[in-house]
């Protein structure tokens, strides 16, 4: 017991490293939670920095889910508590960092790595009806919301453990928690869409 809870600590520390607000310090010397919509994510490393750092910073918010979930497998065994903890323990370090005043990202990216190596088809099926609503409305917190929705949804049709299916609710719920003020604004139609621009030196809220 004592090892897999030190894999899941291990993994909340990996989630915990935040590349958008690393690579925002070090590309221009800012903390990116100032910029923008707050957020320390990919989208708004999108807003305040460009394609280039946006795409890093999801690729290595998804690598952190992804080598989470495989340290638990490791730990725990495919499927199993250790894993789906693991998983939810490095969504969890992005949301609240140690390392940055424990104020980070909404888990999105990290969730689809989660997701994606807990349970792929069903992950996959719902990942591809997010981006089709994130062309059409470009409203990418709608997109992950659909996504967190639907994947526990297309997990009941594949084979699934009990761990992976309440994982797969615990992440939703986490997703929706954190992104409740953009439920509000997409209910008001007050929502930022994507490609839209940070104004230097101000909050876009």
């Amino acid at each position: 017991m004592a090892f897999e809870l030190l894999v899941i600590v291990v993994s909340y520390l990996l989630g915990s490293v935040s590349f958008s607000v690393l690579l925002a310090r070090l590309l221009k010397g800012i903390d990116i939670r100032q910029y923008g919509s707050g957020n320390a994510g990919a989208t708004n490393t999108l807003r305040v920095l460009g394609k280039g750092p946006a795409i890093l910073v999801l690729i290595l918010d998804v690598l952190k889910g992804i080598a989470a979930v495989w340290l638990g497998t490791w730990a725990g065994g495919w499927g199993s508590w250790v894993a789906v903890g693991c998983g939810i323990a490095a969504i969890i370090g992005h949301n609240w960092p140690v390392y940055f005043h424990f104020r980070g990202g909404k888990g999105v990216a990290t969730a689809i790595g989660v997701m994606a190596t807990l349970f792929f088809w069903p992950a996959l099926a719902a990942g591809v009806i997010a981006i089709v609503s994130i062309v059409l409305t470009r409203y990418v917190s709608l997109g992950s919301l659909i996504f967190v929705a639907l994947t526990p949804v297309f997990l009941l049709f594949a084979e699934f453990t009990a761990p992976e299916l309440w994982g797969s609710l615990i992440i939703a719920a986490f997703a929706f928690w954190r992104h409740r003020s953009n439920i509000v604004k997409l209910s008001q139609g007050r929502e930022n869409k994507i490609g839209s621009k940070a104004k230097e030196g101000n909050r876009v809220v």
